[in-house]
Formats: C-alpha cells, sequence, structure tokens
C-alpha cells in the first residue's frame, strides 16, 4: 500500500549513493596530519573542496527532486482532500450541533459543539498523520457514538446542580466531556501496550449491534427535535408529542428533511458510488436557496420560523468553549457522581475501534497492527481530553472514501487536517445560514442507516435470542437511558447465554466395556470374559464447561442408569466418566459430582474419574469439594488407564474367586488389594455374572493340563496360551517349531525396540509385561498398548519386513520367546507347511489384536 511505498521512499533517500560520497569527503575534509608533523598538500586541499562541492549539488538536486514529489502528490491529494472537508463540514455541523442539549442552559451551543467537533477531528488527524496509524490516509473525527451518554451526563449535571447555577454546570459538563476523552484514552492505550486488543473481539457482537440501533433511534428522536426547535427532555411517547410533530407548522418542518434522508437512501440503493452522498448535500442547499430567491423570502423571518439556525447577535470565536472551563466554579462531588455514566460511555467507546480496523485493513487489502491502532487512538483521545474536547476515533466510512478518491498518502492527511483546521478558524458564523433541514436529514441518514443495520440486516444473521437481545436494548434505551440500555444488555446477554448452553449436550458419548476396551493385547480367552463382564462398565464421555447449567442432564443421565429398567437388565459395577475434554468445572457440578457418587455408593457402583490431572483446574475443582478422598472413587491420568484398571480387576476377582490357581496371573497397570471388591459383589446378581462368564471362557484355559502335555517344554505352553483361540495347537505337529524359538530375559526398562528400525523377528511373551508407544505425529499425545504373557509382539512388521510403527519397552521384567527373521526364513524353507499354518495363526491373533487397539482408538474421538 502507500504507507509501505512512502516508507520505502524515505529508506532510498537516507542511504542513496548521492550520500555516500558526500559524508566521505566531508571526513576526509578534517585537517589531518602525518607521523612528522606536516600538513597535507594544498592540492590535496583542493580536490577535497572540488569533491565537497559536488556533493552539495547533489543534495540539491535530491532535494529539489523530493519537493517536486511532494507537491505532485499534494495535487493529486485535492479531490480525496476536497471530498473529506466536506465529509467533515457535514459531521460537524450535523452532530457538533448535538453534543449539548438543545434546552435549559444547553440552549445556545450548537456553535460551541461545532468547534469542539473540530478540535477533536483536527487533533485524531494530526496523531494519525504522523505515522500514529498504519493506514496513511486515516480520517479522524469525533466518536459521535457519545453523543447520548453526552446528553445524560449534561443532564444529570444539571439536575444535579440546579439550572439557576448555569456557569457551575456548564463549567461540570465541559470537564466531564474533557474527563471521557482522557478515560477513552487511557484505556486505548492501555489496551494496545499491553497487547490486548484481541480481548475486545470476545465480547458479543449482538449487544453492540443493539446498543447501535440505539444510537440509531435517539439520532430519529434528534432529528425530529433538531428540526422542529422541540427540547429534547420535552420529548416523550405520548399522545402530545405525536400532536406536537403532527402539527402543520412543525410537519412542515421535519418532514422535508425525513423525506429527503429517505430519498437518499433510494438513490444510493440504485447508484452506489462514493460521491453521491457529498453531491446529494450539496444540492440541498443550492435548491433551498434558489427557492428563497426565487420566491423573495427575508432570511430573517426563516431564521424566525425555524428554517434557519439561530446564531444570536454574536459571532464567537472557535476557542469560545474554554472560556466555559472554570475549576473552582467545577462542582466536583457532581462530577464524580457522573463515573458510572462515564464508564458506560467507556465501555461503548472501547468496542468500536477493535472492530472498525480489522473491518477497514479487509477492505482496503492493508495489513495493520491493531495494538498500534489502539495505541493511537489512546494517544489522540490523551491528547483531545488535554485540550478540553471530545473523544475520537478512526472514521470507517469516511477513510474508505478518502482512499478510493486518492488519499492513500500520509500528505493527504496532512492536507484534511489543514483544511479541517481552516474550518475551525472560521469560526461558526456560517452555520447561521445552513438550511435546518439539512441537519436534519443529515441526523436522519445516519440515524435510518443504523437502525437498518441492527433490526433489517440481522434478521437473517442471528439467532431468534440474539435479535430478541438486540430488539430489547434498543427499547430499553430509546425508553429509559443507555446506561440502563448496555446493563440490561448484557444481563440478558448472560441469561440466554446460561440458557442456550444448558441445552447443548454435555454428554458427547456413552459406551459400555463391550464396545469400548483398553489398548492391551490379553489371550484370547482373557478377551472373551472380559467382554462378557465388561457389560456391567458404563461410559460417559462429557465435553465442554460444567456448570449449574449443564450437569443437570449429566446427574439426570446416571440416575436413569441407576434408577431406571437398564439397571434390572444390565447392573452396573463401574461407571467411568471421562473428563479429558471438560474444560472446567464450576462448584455447583462439582457438588453434583459429590451427589451422584453418594448414589453410586447406595447401589456398591465404583465411580471413576479419568483424562484429569490433580493439579489441572478441572482437578483442584473436584479435590475442593473432596471427591477423590471418598472411598469407592477412583482416578486416572488417561482413559485408557481407567479401563485397563477395570478390566484388570474383573480379571483379578475371578482368579482370586478360585480356591486353587494353576499360575500366577501377571496383569499391566496399577496393583490394588480388590478385597473390598469382592466382598461387595457378595451374593449379587453381579458376581454371578462374573462367575458364569468366567467358567465359560477362562476356566477352560485352565484346566489341569493333559497328561501328554504336562511335562511339555516351556515354549509349548505359550504357542498354545496364545493361539489356542484361534485353532487346534497339535504338540507332534508344532514340535519343531520350538527349535526355532530363542528365549530371551529382559528387564524392566529395557527397551526392544525403537519406532523405525528394522524388525529383527517376532516376539512370544512367556512372563512380564511390554508397553508399547505409537506416536503417530508431534500434534497428537501418544497411544500406548500392553502386551501380557500369551501375546504376541512385533508380528506384523517381522512378517512383511516393513520398519517397527511403534517403540516397545519392557514394563516388567520379562521372558520372551524370539522367533528371528533369520530362523523365520529357514523355517518357511526347512517346514512350509508348519510355516504356513504358523503364519496363519499369527495374523488370525493380529486381526484380533489390532482391531481391539483401532476400537479403543475409535472411542476416544
Amino acid at each position: 500500500m502507500v504507507a509501505h511505498g512512502d516508507a520505502t521512499h524515505l529508506d532510498t533517500t537516507v542511504e542513496s549513493p548521492e550520500e555516500a560520497p558526500l559524508l566521505a569527503d566531508l571526513e576526509a575534509a578534517r585537517p589531518s596530519y602525518n607521523g612528522n608533523g606536516c600538513s597535507p598538500d594544498k592540492g590535496a586541499g583542493n580536490g577535497h573542496i572540488t569533491t565537497i562541492r559536488s556533493g552539495l549539488r547533489t543534495r540539491a538536486r535530491s532535494t529539489s527532486k523530493g519537493l517536486r514529489h511532494a507537491v505532485a502528490t499534494a495535487v493529486t491529494s485535492l479531490p480525496a482532500v476536497l471530498l473529506g472537508t466536506l465529509l467533515n463540514i457535514l459531521d460537524g455541523v450535523s452532530y457538533g450541533m448535538i453534543i449539548f442539549p438543545a434546552a435549559g442552559v444547553f440552549a445556545n451551543l450548537g456553535g460551541t459543539g461545532v468547534s469542539m467537533f473540530f478540535v477533536s477531528a483536527v487533533i485524531s488527524q494530526l496523531v494519525y498523520s504522523f505515522g500514529g496509524s498504519g493506514f496513511a490516509g486515516a480520517n479522524g473525527s469525533m466518536m459521535i457514538e457519545v453523543v447520548p451518554f453526552f446528553h445524560i451526563l449534561a443532564s444529570k449535571i444539571a439536575a444535579d446542580i440546579g439550572e439557576d447555577r448555569p456557569h457551575e454546570v456548564l463549567a461540570t459538563t465541559i470537564l466531564a466531556f474533557a474527563l471521557s476523552s482522557i478515560l477513552t484514552g487511557l484505556t486505548f492505550f492501555l489496551l494496545g501496550a499491553l497487547r490486548l486488543g484481541t480481548l475486545i473481539g470476545f465480547f458479543p457482537r449482538h449487544i453492540l449491534v443493539g446498543c447501535i440501533g440505539g444510537v440509531g433511534v435517539f439520532l430519529l428522536i434528534t432529528g425530529l427535535t433538531v428540526s422542529t426547535h422541540m427540547a429534547e427532555d420535552d420529548f416523550d411517547l405520548t399522545l402530545g408529542t405525536l400532536k406536537f410533530l403532527f402539527d402543520a407548522g412543525n410537519l412542515a418542518l421535519w418532514a422535508p428533511a425525513l423525506g429527503l434522508a429517505a430519498l437518499l437512501r433510494v438513490i444510493t440503493h440504485k447508484f452506489d458510488h462514493q460521491l453521491v452522498f457529498p453531491v446529494y448535500f450539496m444540492i440541498i442547499p443550492a435548491l433551498f436557496y434558489a427557492v428563497v430567491a426565487a420566491a423573495h423570502l427575508d432570511l430573517g423571518d426563516l431564521r424566525q420560523h425555524g428554517w434557519l439556525f439561530d446564531m444570536g447577535p454574536t459571532k464567537e470565536p472557535w476557542y469560545q468553549f474554554y472560556t466555559l472551563f472554570d475549576f473552582k466554579a467545577t462542582q466536583w462531588n457532581v462530577l464524580w457522581s457522573t463515573l458510572p455514566t462515564q464508564f458506560a460511555l467507556l465501555f461503548f467507546n472501547i468496542l468500536h475501534p477493535p472492530l472498525n480496523v480489522p473491518a477497514l485493513a479487509v477492505s482496503l487489502d492493508h495489513d495493520v497492527d491493531t495494538d498500534k491502532e489502539l495505541v493511537a487512538h489512546g494517544c489522540s483521545n490523551l491528547l483531545a481530553g488535554a485540550l478540553g474536547t471530545v473523544p475520537n476515533y478512526l472514521v470507517y466510512v469516511n477513510t474508505l472514501l478518502f482512499y478510493r478518491v486518492g488519499g492513500t498518502t500520509r500528505i493527504s492527511g496532512f492536507l484534511l487536517a489543514g483544511a479541517t483546521a481552516v474550518l475551525l478558524f472560521i469560526g461558526t458564523g456560517p452555520i447561521a445560514y445552513i438550511p435546518v433541514m439539512v441537519v436534519g436529514a443529515l441526523i436522519f441518514v445516519l440515524g435510518i442507516d443504523l437502525v437498518k443495520e441492527a433490526l433489517w440486516d440481522t434478521r437473517h444473521r442471528v439467532s431468534r435470542t440474539e435479535y430478541i437481545t438486540i430488539a430489547s436494548i434498543m427499547i430499553c434505551m430509546t425508553v429509559w437511558d443507555f446506561v440502563i440500555g448496555v446493563l440490561f444488555g448484557i444481563i440478558v446477554s448472560c441469561f440466554f447465554f446460561v440458557v442456550q448452553s444448558s441445552q447443548r449436550r454435555s454428554i458427547r458419548a456413552l459406551h459400555t466395556g463391550e464396545t469400548a476396551m483398553s489398548a492391551v493385547r490379553r489371550p484370547g480367552a482373557h478377551r472373551a470374559y472380559i467382554r462378557e463382564v465388561s457389560k456391567q462398565t458404563t461410559i460417559l464421555r462429557l465435553q465442554g464447561f460444567l456448570f449449574f447449567g449443564t450437569i443437570t442432564h449429566v446427574e439426570e443421565t446416571i440416575r436413569t442408569l441407576v434408577d431406571g429398567p437398564a439397571w434390572h437388565q444390565s447392573p452396573m459395577r463401574f461407571l467411568v466418566l471421562d473428563l479429558t475434554l471438560v474444560a472446567g468445572v464450576d462448584m455447583s457440578a462439582a457438588e453434583a459430582f459429590v451427589r451422584i457418587q453418594r448414589l453410586l455408593a447406595s447401589k456398591r457402583v465404583v465411580l471413576v474419574f479419568c483424562g484429569v490431572g490433580m493439579e489441572s483446574n478441572v482437578g483442584k475443582s473436584l479435590s475442593n469439594v473432596g471427591l477423590f478422598d471418598t472411598e469407592g472413587v477412583e482416578s486416572f491420568s488417561t482413559f485408557n488407564d481407567a479401563l485397563e484398571w477395570t478390566e484388570n480387576v474383573y480379571l483379578r476377582t475371578w482368579f482370586s474367586a478360585q480356591k486353587t490357581e494353576p499360575r500366577k496371573v501377571v496383569l499391566p497397570g496399577r496393583q490394588d488389594d480388590i478385597l473390598a471388591f469382592q466382598q461387595s459383589l457378595t451374593a449379587t446378581p453381579r458376581r454371578s455374572q462374573l462367575l458364569d462368564a468366567g467358567w465359560n471362557t477362562i476356566a477352560r484355559e485352565h484346566l489341569p493340563p493333559d497328561a501328554d502335555i504336562a511335562d511339555a517344554p516351556e515354549p509349548y505352553n505359550t504357542l498354545v496360551k496364545a493361539f489356542a483361540s484361534y485353532g487346534p495347537i497339535d504338540r507332534v505337529q508344532f514340535a519343531p517349531l520350538l527349535s526355532y524359538l530363542e528365549r530371551v530375559c529382559l528387564p524392566a526398562g529395557a527397551v526392544l525396540w525403537r519406532q523405525g528400525d528394522s524388525p529383527d523377528g517376532m516376539y512370544l511373551v512367556e512372563a512380564g509385561v511390554l508397553r508399547a508407544v505409537y506416536a503417530f505425529n508431534a500434534h497428537t499425545p501418544p497411544t500406548e498398548e500392553s502386551m501380557v504373557p500369551g501375546t504376541l509382539a512385533g508380528e506384523l512388521s517381522a512378517l512383511s519386513g516393513l520398519p517397527r510403527n511403534a517403540t516397545c519397552v519392557v514394563e516388567r521384567e520379562a521372558v520372551l520367546w524370539k522367533l528371528s527373521t533369520e530362523n523365520l526364513a529357514r523355517l518357511e524353507v526347512e517346514q512350509s507347511v508348519l510355516a504356513r499354518e504358523f503364519t496363519r495363526l499369527v495374523l488370525k491373533a493380529a486381526k484380533l489384536d489390532y482391531d481391539i487397539l483401532i476400537s479403543a482408538l475409535a472411542t476416544r474421538q
């Protein structure tokens, strides 16, 4: 963009080749002496002087070229400057005139408001043009949205002090206006300096739209009061006001202004050009005075009947408003009492730039730093407050039009500041010759646009509740005042947020242990047993922020599972609550979990939390209510650890219930005493289900061995345990395989292989526990899989010859039987039939193991 181009031009001027010789020659022109104290010869000095003269001529040519470029830029910027000046005139006359209420002690301050408008506009324009803004052609002006709040401030101050003390009222009011600029500037500066500008974007947009709509209604009412010269305090929604407005004389004053505003919107709907707006309002005064001249009307009579502004007999200078400042006459207690309104004004002010600046950057295809723009807004408003005038900001529409007409440089910005200053110095005298209908039409145009933006443009873009919020804010601002409207909008938005959030599902998924299993490789008999008994495990995966509005649905769902028909059909033993996707828990939700635990304890159901760390916000919230210190509550860091623990409890329960145990069963994960669990299952349908499932699955594997295999070497027993579920393991048929297996003993912590390594073989686990860690990419947590005795490890990579897809570590001291890739190749050559049968069994086991792993991963989504 142009701003970047200006910076480039300045850089090339500073570092241009013409300057390097000049600086070098100046350095060389200094008197210097050799070691013998002799001065240089005169010929060398004359050469240096010639070089200096040449450098000065080059500098003069460069300066002349820069001046010509600046003049050319200024000439090309004149159309934009004229347009910007005209827009400032229209804005200053229409909105500066209504800074103060038009009644009581403020009745004759319209010209003062115009002067304050132009002072604020000049200040902001200079700050932006001096480099404060990233937009080279930024247009600054008074923040017109503050006008309703200024009327509230002025009315409150006049009511508290009393209109019989006008000097004190005006001194306090003018200082209150300046204080609003200082507060606004300080807030903008801090937001930008601390780089917190993006926080404003989190504020609900529809509240701002409702406030904008309220400003629109205020401007429509102001248009009526300005056109009819009616005191704003006298305007109310009564039949008397309606009769006053439709009186023939008053109707003739405001109807043309409203008609002109409506006509402009009809024209701009057909012809969308940036010059339509200023040209339209240049034509209206010309036509007005053409009619006046043709009808030979007297300007004094027109002013007396309300068609022209009556500025009084004296022509006040632009700095007249500074005479209103009087710190001795200022009522400080009344000034401090306006702070609630000041903060409401501040709250409304800070919402605009963080929204307008990015929108303008998109419209102009220009990359800017929002925080830098906020700092610029802070400086311009602090300066405006220090100079006793009103808040200002970067105007989106004016800047966009300024750019489109050619105002793309900082030179054009300075020219606009100068032209605005000329308007300021001229004073308010010309306002007496501006038709009231022009100002009324300008106010009506903006009022119509803002109401349309709030009510019409949003009808298909927002939800029903948001639309109700927008309309209710506008009603509150119109019936009561703007502060109440802003507060009401925030309260209504909070209410609707709670209602909408409570309607969202906090339960993301509901599983049973039958469909959601841990990523642990187990022997086929153990897996079949777990699949049967895990029906007693219910899993609820929760999400979002759990608070008083969302926890109700969770509590009702759990009560249905425990008290409803589902309990009689399939009684529950474990309730696993996955909090991985839970962002936070408030006190109401934490106490609800305490009630849930008591309900589950009465049914002898263990409550298992997972996906929560003790030091996390969720963990601290649950710890604060003593939930983790309660008996019957378990906690795990991951979902897989929780399921692994419940499955291990089921297995230990079965084996500990048997009077004799053929061999010790090794299980991964946390090792707990299950005595309390066994006692809680005494004489219950859940215990009966565990025993029945165990006899139908595990018991068959752990029957006393046949006499013909009692003396079989150990690798054969491991083969039977690993593959018996997939087919008969004949001792004679598989006896040759044992010679190809190598016994490997590894301590805990040993690394069997790393992800990406070339395969060296596959392993049968006789004893101990292995743990494989799958690291898919850097942005997802690794997936872990455990392997217990009677399972395989590394089989697919060994058969395929592809690199290892996980890192395998010995979790507990292990005894393994390794079939190396060399021995596998020998087996395929020497015992081809046996190799095919063995490979078929390996693929069956691998297929089922990876189905379990994929299922475990799928239930974590």
